[in-house]
């Protein structure tokens, strides 16, 4: 079990395409995709520890909570308003797909001074990118990763507006 999940870690961060097909699939995989997204946060967590501990603490919820409504945003934006006959899908396929998609952010672990910080979560988040433009194509079947990459882009750009929606209140006059 364990063999087969650091397994398809490693084929996530190869970006094997077929590995997302497989999880798409694997209604097991969800737990999984959920564990490569705490991991990931937690990377980062460590490589960001100098920023303070709250980063590592709250991180994990936080991840967890994002990879849940962006999976969701994705499958309204991608299925509801930009699918086309060939696009069947749903929450849990974007869940398992996208949560392996986190795999890269792993090497965040060693961002451990403020200048191996910038290069590592710049370079993971260039490559969970490239990651989640082949997860989406191939959870939404797709044809085009520009399509895929074009609902991610609107989906996190509708995600950060209802999260400064929600945060609004919080924040001080």
């Amino acid at each position: 079990m364990i063999n087969l999940f650091l397994s398809r870690i490693y084929r996530a961060i190869k970006i094997d395409i077929e590995l997302f097909e497989e999880v798409e699939k694997d209604k097991k995989a969800t737990f999984q995709a959920g564990s490569v997204v705490v991991l990931s946060s937690l990377a980062a967590g460590v490589g960001s520890i100098h920023l303070g501990a709250t980063n590592f603490l709250t991180a994990p919820a936080l991840s967890l909570l994002s990879w849940y409504v962006l999976s969701y945003i994705i499958y309204f934006v991608g299925v509801k308003l930009f699918g086309n006959n060939k696009t069947k899908s749903d929450h849990g396929e974007l869940l398992r797909t996208i949560g392996f998609s986190s795999a890269p952010g792993m090497i965040r672990v060693f961002g451990i001074t403020p200048e191996l910080m910038a290069v590592t979560f710049i370079g993971s988040a260039l490559w969970m990118l490239a990651c989640m433009v082949v997860a989406v194509k191939s959870a939404l079947d797709y044809d085009s990763l520009w399509k895929a990459f074009g609902v991610i882009v609107l989906s996190s750009l509708a995600q950060a507006f209802l999260l400064s929606l929600i945060l609004l209140p919080f924040i001080g006059n």
